[in-house]
């Protein structure tokens, strides 16, 4: 019996999708796992591609927070 050759393929897809990529891999026979970015390498990511806010001031800051 030959030994089973596997490897792993991460993907992004929306939120949406998951359930078809889920059936899917049942219907092949895959293994599905999924896994989530923690707070702070999401925060990390905003920081990379820009997605920050500096507040001019105390009160512009607050305006935000209210937001």
């Amino acid at each position: 019996m030959e030994a089973r050759v596997t490897e792993n393929i991460y993907l992004e897809v929306p939120q949406s999708d998951v359930h078809f990529i889920r059936s899917m891999s049942r219907k092949m026979g895959w293994t599905f796992k999924k896994s989530r970015k923690s707070g702070l390498q999401q925060s990390l990511d905003d920081v990379k591609a820009g997605r920050v806010y500096e507040a001019k001031s105390v009160e512009d800051l607050m305006a935000q927070l209210d937001a």
